[in-house]
């Protein structure tokens, strides 16, 4: 059982390419604030410094694509669903509302078929 104090922005990072398992809100949206945060960093640097913030922008993306992948696929194991819910964001306007809605969702308790509450939310 994993201690939930120990869940930080970074988090994603150390579970790089793993798809199994489940991950809490706090994980996936802490992961959320991160790629916000890089996002605006990112893009102040291509406002001064348009090559620069283009390769930082472009080494950005594919440090943290898997990671990104893993860790939304885990959230949506944490409420119960399949990660091929994760497909849903294909379909416009209501793909991406129907996604928000599970990772918004609280935590399955106990234990469902994707493993333990890791954080017994």
């Amino acid at each position: 059982m994993s201690d939930k104090s120990n869940i930080n922005m970074f988090t994603p990072f150390t579970k790089y390419a793993q798809f199994n398992g489940r991950s809490s809100r706090k994980e996936f949206w802490l992961w959320f604030l991160l790629q916000l945060i890089a996002g605006f960093v990112f893009g102040m640097a291509s406002a001064t410094a348009p090559e620069l913030g283009g390769i930082l922008t472009t080494l950005w993306a594919v440090i943290s694509f898997i990671p990104g992948i893993a860790v939304t696929i885990r959230r949506l194991h944490d409420t119960g669903h399949s990660g091929w819910y994760l497909l849903l964001f294909l379909i416009p306007i209501v793909g991406p509302i129907i996604l928000l809605f599970f990772y918004l969702m609280k935590s399955q308790s106990g234990s469902n078929k994707y493993g333990e509450n890791p954080y017994n939310e």
